[in-house]
């Protein structure tokens, strides 16, 4: 094992390097989302920049957390560059500390930052995420699109059927946000067609608000409320529209059983909750890949192309990361096995990587 005095000096320099490239990504992400916000806002009234800077500060944390491997990965290669340029790993090595002794820290800040991340970090986020879909909702219900998944929900009930189109939703609720409502009859004949600003699933029933109805034998009528029947469950409309990504670590299992309990499909949040619980491991390869080509000493050369190389295996795993995902949303591949076979392949990768090259 390695000494506890190196060993906590390691920590703290893969600590402050992770922690300072995870910090700079966030500011650039949230610098860019407020410009883009306060360009899209234009002239509506109630987006002010105060708001919209609140806005774009609950937004950022779930954009964020989806460069965290990165983040770990790069700043682990500065933190082993930057030991090897002050020739500290020469000395380490000198002392008859082996690759994988002074890799300890590293490996340990990566499984501590992974637990953090899901426990304390991905709530966080997911309840920023959840009040920020509600003032965009709220300010931008009329005035813009692309708020997020544009939704569509069939629906019967004793008045016949509907056909309700919404282009922003507020997730974990039962609010939809600039609706549009394709009422018919029995026989399948149009009726109404309703646009609403919002509307509230309630028991049995949808209430819209701010509605515009259009028939075909009347001149179009505005009322500030209309009710539609509905045999939909609350259950089943946020399952509709409530990205796994909104949901919290804490909250995931009860809602993948709510979902079975009620007979609807739950291998998106299933897929989510393995691909968080396999998150410290996916740091652990991130580790071991920035070790691989970032332990060749500064006077030898070849630093441009030891970057290079981390940053082609980071983008590598990236796209097997998002390839299994997008085949365990589809149900091609099973949620364990999309979740965990980046972070196993990749830790495996690394560390035959490592073998080889210090060992080999």
């Amino acid at each position: 094992m390695i000494g506890a005095t190196l060993g906590l000096y390691i920590s703290e320099q893969f600590v402050r390097t992770i922690l300072l490239v995870f910090l700079t990504v966030f500011g650039l992400v949230f610098t860019l989302d407020f410009v883009e916000l306060l360009r899209r806002a234009g002239d509506t009234p109630a987006a002010t920049p105060a708001l919209m800077a609140q806005l774009s500060l609950y937004r950022t944390p779930s954009i964020a957390e989806q460069v965290l491997p990165f983040a770990v990965l790069f700043g682990s290669m500065a933190t082993l560059l930057q030991l090897s340029r002050k020739l500290e790993l020469v000395i380490a090595r000198a002392a008859g500390i082996s690759a994988w002794q002074f890799l300890q820290p590293g490996l340990a800040v990566a499984v501590g930052l992974g637990i953090v991340s899901v426990v304390a970090y991905n709530p966080l986020s997911a309840s920023l995420k959840q009040q920020a879909t509600r003032i965009e909702a709220k300010v931008f219900a009329r005035k813009m699109k692309g708020l997020g998944p544009e939704l569509w929900i069939r629906q019967k009930s004793l008045d016949g059927q509907a056909v309700i189109r919404a282009e922003a939703a507020v997730a974990a609720t039962n609010t939809v946000a600039a609706t549009t409502v394709f009422v018919f009859d029995q026989a399948g004949a149009l009726l109404e067609r309703v646009e609403a600003s919002d509307g509230i699933l309630r028991e049995g029933y949808w209430e819209f608000h701010n509605a515009r109805v259009s028939t075909t034998f009347d001149e179009p009528q505005v009322y500030g409320t209309y009710l539609l029947a509905t045999n939909l469950d609350a259950s089943q409309v946020r399952q509709a529209f409530t990205p796994p990504e909104s949901v919290s670590f804490w909250r995931l299992g009860d809602t993948i059983s709510r979902a079975e309990s009620a007979g609807l499909d739950a291998s998106r949040y299933r897929l989510q909750y393995d691909i968080l619980l396999a998150r410290p491991l996916l740091f652990v390869a991130m580790v071991f890949l920035a070790a691989s080509v970032s332990l060749r000493f500064f006077r030898f050369g070849g630093v441009a192309k030891m970057v290079l190389g981390g940053v082609s295996a980071g983008f590598v795993l990236y796209v097997v990361t998002e390839v299994m995902r997008d085949l365990g949303g589809a149900g091609l591949v099973g949620p364990t096995v999309a979740a965990w076979f980046p972070a196993v392949v990749g830790s495996l990768l690394g560390a035959l990587a490592l073998l080889y090259q210090e060992d080999g």
